[in-house]
């Protein structure tokens, strides 16, 4: 059973992971020059071979930390972080 043509981008090819792994080389050229490669285990999408500056992008933070708290709705909201003097509770478990 195929991936369906819709769940993957239109530049994608599917491997088996036998026949990846017999033409690995093929496979990350092809993820180099191609785009995500993706590879099938029993018929069905496994994992997806792309190229380091793909992962790169998918993984590098869109802002800081800071940023995204500065640009927040909710910046000039001032919290509460005093701590409860409350004895805590028992809890069955």
């Amino acid at each position: 059973m195929k991936a369906n043509k819709k769940d993957r981008l239109p530049h994608e090819r599917e491997w088996q992971l036998q026949e990846a792994k017999n033409r690995l080389s093929q496979v990350v050229d092809s993820a180099l020059h191609d785009g995500p490669q993706t590879i099938t285990l029993r018929g069905k999408p496994a994992a997806v071979l792309v190229s380091f500056e793909e992962f790169k992008k998918l993984t590098q933070p869109r802002s800081t930390l800071s940023q995204f708290f500065r640009q927040s709705p909710l910046h000039d909201t001032e919290l509460d972080l005093s701590r409860s003097a409350d004895f805590s509770r028992e809890v069955e478990l």
